[in-house]
């Protein structure tokens, strides 16, 4: 077995508690999961990592779930874990939900924030062309990008989100996510994969926030039929990025599921 793991990871808890993987959305990385993490690294054994073309982890040309999937129980193997629980966020949702459906002896429990197995509308494009256009060679500051990437997107905290993704590297500035093959990539992963009749046959909490429209009673419907096991679960005054508007109720409601 190669020494080199197939994705950047954070190993954070107890090493004694049961093991669980985080899994970041598009664009994100594991830093995203730091406040999470201080909340449950006393009950747990944290996986934290980077999905391909995100973060520190490899680049790759090729982008789609089945590969990131891939990518997880290769890590898996690396550290000699056969079985962990999954919580995912967003994209990173996608990923552990389709880890259960077609490897479903490797997951105990699953946790999905704010996602459903389902196709969604590309919500990304103008994201797309605020960083493909952000003058990188002339940037003098973060100031400077955020500026730029007003006249993109409005919310202020999906930029600094997005910003946490600008680097840099010697006197010039550049991007720590793979650009081009997530934007190639984006309509496999604005889709979830044919998986037939597949069910998880495992416990499962579907966590969505109050003020999000991505849970809707058609993805409700999917949820049920490939998660018949399924919980769900509403955090009050929060938007798709839930764990980080809401920190505490979503931590306890992993917490006391996985327990």
């Amino acid at each position: 077995m190669s020494n080199t793991p197939p994705l950047y990871f954070r190993e954070l808890g107890d090493p004694q508690k049961p093991v669980l993987c985080l899994i970041h959305g598009l664009f994100g990385s594991s830093s995203n999961w730091m406040g999470i993490v201080r909340l449950l690294q006393e009950q747990f054994r944290i996986i934290n990592l980077d999905l391909r073309n995100h973060g520190r982890s490899p680049h790759y040309s090729e982008m789609n779930y089945p590969l990131m999937v891939d990518d997880l129980l290769a890590l898996c193997e690396f550290l000699d874990l056969q079985t962990v629980s999954l919580l995912g966020h967003s994209m990173g949702g996608k990923v552990a939900m389709l880890t259960a459906l077609t490897h479903p002896e490797r997951v105990e429990k699953l946790v999905v924030a704010d996602i459903a197995p389902v196709a969604y509308e590309n919500r990304f494009a103008s994201i797309f062309k605020g960083l493909q256009t952000m003058p990188l060679e002339q940037l003098q500051s973060r100031d400077a990008a955020d500026l730029h990437l007003s006249g993109y997107v409005a919310e202020p905290g999906v930029r600094q989100y997005l910003l946490q993704n600008l680097q840099k590297q010697g006197e010039r500035w550049g991007w720590r996510f793979n650009l081009q093959s997530l934007n190639e990539a984006m309509s496999l992963l604005t889709d979830f994969p044919e998986v037939g009749h597949s069910a998880f046959p495992g416990d499962a909490l579907f966590i969505h926030g109050e003020l999000s429209d991505y849970v809707n009673p058609q993805a409700i419907k999917v949820i049920d039929d490939y998660f018949p096991h399924n919980r769900r679960r509403m955090i009050h005054g929060a938007g798709h990025w839930l764990y980080a508007e809401q920190p505490v109720p979503f931590a306890q409601a992993v917490a006391s599921f996985l327990q």
